[in-house]
Order: C-alpha cells, then sequence, then structure tokens
C-alpha cells in the first residue's frame, strides 16, 4: 500500500494501528503517555503552580493497566513495520524501563539506549530528587537477526564534526518560538518535543521517501521533520485540538530539495572494485609506476592486477604493508599514479570505476 507524503488520522491509537496494513512502514517513532504518578500541585519556590502533565491521556488505573496498554500498541507497531524497520520510543523514569521490557516480551531486538541530556531542564523544586535532566529513548528492530535496518552511520559522523556519534545527546527542550501556544498564550501542548531531536532520529535511522509511524502525534513534531527531510509519515492523534495545530504547523513546513537531503554514504555500502578491475579498464596498464606520495617506493603493475617492488609481488595491500614493514596497509590510500598535476591515489581510479558502474 502507497501512503501519500502527509497523513494524519484522528483517532485512537490502538484502534486506527489496527487499521493499517501488515510490513507497511520503515519507521516508528512513538512518545506514548508517560504514566507520570502525578500526586498534587507542583510548587515553585515562589508557591506558584508548575505546568505539569496532568492531562487525562497521561492517567492509567495502575500499573497493569499500562502495561496492557503498552503491550497492546507495541504489538500492532511491531505487525505494520518492515522486516528490515526499526521503532523508537522515548520516556522518562516513569515508564522507559516497563516499555523496554515490553519491547523484549514482543520479540524486538535492541540496539541501543540513546540519553537526551537536557541542557536546560526543569529544577526539582523542591529539594527531595536530583534534577530529572534527561530522557531515555529506546532504538530497536523489529526481531534479532533480522534483515539489515537503516543506520546512516558516516551522516552521523559527519553530523558530529567527523567523530562517532556516542549514545548521549545534549539538545535542549522544545522552548522559544518552536513551542506552541494556545489561543490563552500557554504551552499548547505539555510534552513538545524539540525538532532537533527528531530530525537526529529519521536522519540516522531512515532514508528520503520512507514512511515513518507516530502513533502519539501530538502537535506532529514528527511529521515537521519529516516533512522537512523528504520522508513520508503518517501521525495518528485522538486530541481534535492537537491534530489541528499540528497541520497548521506542518503546513507551513518547507521541505528541502532532493538534493539537500542526500546523506553521507559508507564506503561499505559501495560496490566491491578490485584493482585488477582498474588495469581490466585501461586505467592503468601493465608496466605502469605507482608510487608513495613521498617518492620512497615505486611498484610495476603486473597484467593481473598485482604488483612487484624488486622481489617483492602481490596485492596493492600486500605489497604496500611489505615495503613500510607494516601489519597492513591501505593500498588504495598509499599508492599513487603520476598526473600532469604531481601524484594522485590510485583511489581516484576505483572511483571513477563505480561511478561508471551507476551510470
Amino acid at each position: 500500500m502507497g501512503f501519500p507524503a502527509e497523513t494524519i488520522i484522528l483517532g485512537d491509537s490502538l484502534e486506527e494501528l489496527k487499521k493499517l496494513p501488515d510490513r507497511s512502514v520503515d519507521l516508528v517513532f512513538a512518545d506514548p503517555p508517560y504514566n507520570l504518578q502525578l500526586g498534587g500541585d507542583l510548587l515553585r519556590p515562589d508557591n506558584s503552580k508548575v505546568d505539569a502533565v496532568d492531562d487525562d491521556w497521561d492517567r492509567f488505573e495502575s500499573f497493569e493497566t499500562y502495561d496492557a496498554f503498552t503491550k497492546a500498541w507495541l504489538f500492532q507497531c511491531r505487525r505494520v513495520l518492515k522486516d528490515d524497520g526499526a521503532l523508537w520510543v522515548i520516556g522518562s523514569y516513569h515508564n522507559i524501563f516497563r516499555v523496554g521490557a515490553t519491547l523484549q516480551d514482543l520479540g524486538f531486538w535492541i540496539l541501543n539506549d540513546i540519553v537526551w541530556r537536557k541542557s536546560n531542564p526543569m529544577p526539582n523544586f523542591k529539594g527531595t530528587r536530583f534534577t530529572n535532566a534527561h530522557e531515555t529513548l529506546i532504538w530497536a528492530t523489529k526481531s534479532r537477526g533480522g534483515k539489515r535496518y537503516t543506520f546512516n552511520y558516516d551522516a552521523m559522523k559527519m553530523a558530529n564534526d567527523e567523530l562517532q556519534m556516542r549514545s548521549d545527546w545534549t539538545l535542549p527542550l522544545c522552548t522559544g518560538e518552536e513551542r506552541l501556544k494556545d489561543e490563552t498564550g500557554a504551552k499548547a501542548h505539555p510534552t513538545q518535543k524539540p525538532e532537533a531531536l527528531l530530525h537526529r532520529v529519521i536522519l540516522a535511522s531512515t532514508r528520503p521517501g520512507d514512511v515513518i509511524l507516530d502513533p502519539f502525534f501530538g502537535t506532529g513534531t514528527t511529521g515537521a521533520a519529516a516533512k522537512r527531510l523528504g520522508r513520508r509519515f503518517i501521525g495518528i492523534e485522538r486530541e481534535e485540538a492537537y491534530a489541528k495545530l499540528a497541520r497548521q504547523r506542518i503546513a507551513k513546513v518547507i521541505p528541502a530539495t532532493a538534493d539537500e537531503v542526500v546523506i553521507t554514504g559508507s564506503k561499505k555500502s559501495e560496490p566491491r572494485i578490485p584493482f585488477g578491475q582498474i588495469v581490466e579498464a585501461g586505467l592503468l596498464r601493465p608496466g605502469d609506476v605507482l608510487y608513495d606520495d613521498k617518492g620512497r617506493h615505486a611498484a610495476r603493475v603486473r597484467a593481473d592486477g598485482s604488483l612487484v617492488v624488486g622481489e617483492l609481488a602481490g596485492s596493492i595491500h600486500k605489497v604496500g604493508a611489505m615495503v613500510q614493514s607494516a601489519p597492513a596497509c591501505n593500498g588504495w590510500t598509499y599508492w599513487h599514479f603520476k598526473t600532469d598535476a604531481g601524484l594522485a591515489p590510485i583511489d581516484v581510479l576505483r572511483a571513477k570505476v563505480r561511478s561508471q558502474l551507476a551510470a
């Protein structure tokens, strides 16, 4: 079943989930009720009331009731996920451990728990506990050992100044202009997530055009981030006021162009090109000489793609290691060929062959 780019469904999450086809979505992002179990008003030192989460949708009679609810919606999410799909769920200490156990009971395989460290958390006004300065996200695949899930590792590394991204993310709460207000000027939704958080989740674990399902859509942060990044989305929301705000918000989003949402690719996903194929393509010929970047070693190319340096012979990697007395060597970056502009690594020739294969 093909979904349109933007789908917002007004209705009960569980009932609407049951209507979606099997294996129809690529990613689920879920921000379910936290079951905060608040007891009484929370006051600041000046006795002003804190705008806490006390809506009916976050109230459950017992842990058993909440667990049954969690199991029901997670079961449906697992059913609608494609076999190579994945799920993210966010929560606080009130619920995330119960959600995690249910995930595992249903057959999901947990990949990471991500700590969202809030750079501007609400203080603990009573001074009776540590300040709750983080929430936890669980990232899980549909099953252990299933089809390969999407993880744009190199894109995440690029977003982190070419350092491997860690599982602790420091991002601010949703504030300022991003925070939606109702007609009275109050917060429209008590737990609106920052779009930066969804941007990172979507960029990490989907491809352009993928379908993202959010069964607790709220004011549409998932939809806004998905649209901006060229993904499709399905949002389910039971509160008409929230759904209305989500539609208005998402209508204002200007999506990035196709070129702008291209992510940094992984070399692991590129077709393997043996050095012999460079010789077969005539980009280097038998008898040509390769050099290291400082001109200390010279190797002659043979017809079968091997190199010869004196008595040494073997692959570009083996010979490169031997002339350096090193345990290993990346021959693609070690060996260079002469051009009019000087020496260039033979990896340039590999890239040329790859581009020809993709054309």
